[in-house]
């Protein structure tokens, strides 16, 4: 099972009321199992605490928090409408492999016309717009992984 896979995989757990996932494929079984949250566990505190984390090791927590940080500061500057991702998985601009663009910076969409492609496990999902307007911003990369609520486009 590639990463990519396993990440969206994991993702999907998380994001869900599910507490546990296993799944048996011809390379072999993965099973994920959700920790019960607790509102302020300790463990959980120390981890997140950073001036101990950057005395220890610096290089471990500087990749995690750089993702992150653009997707949440992005929306606020951006006016007009944010059409966020519905679910976990793999944003593709194009319906096929070297396709086309659904939408570009400039296009003009209806209500309920096609803007891109979010795979999750393995299944195609066209993501629709849900307001009618001109693309004017893109948010994600082609073959980025998005969360759900991750905004993707915006559209005035």
């Amino acid at each position: 099972m590639d990463l990519r896979k396993l990440k969206t995989l994991i993702d999907l757990v998380s994001e869900s009321n599910l507490t546990e996932l296993e799944i048996t494929e011809a390379e072999g079984k993965v099973r994920i199992v959700k920790a019960m949250a607790q509102p302020a566990a300790g463990p959980q505190t120390v981890y997140m605490h950073a001036p101990a984390q950057s005395q220890l090791a610096p290089t471990d927590t500087a990749p995690a928090p750089l993702p992150a940080a653009p997707a949440t500061a992005e929306p606020p500057e951006a006016p007009g409408h944010i059409v966020k991702s519905p679910m976990v998985g793999t944003f593709y601009r194009s319906a096929s492999p070297g396709g086309k663009p659904l939408v570009e910076v400039g296009s003009t969409v209806t209500e309920g016309d096609p803007i891109c492609i979010i795979e999750a496990m393995k299944i195609m999902n066209e993501i629709e717009a849900d307001k009618s307007g001109t693309v004017t911003r893109l948010l994600c990369e082609n073959g980025q992984a998005v969360e759900f609520g991750q905004p993707l486009f915006v559209i005035e």
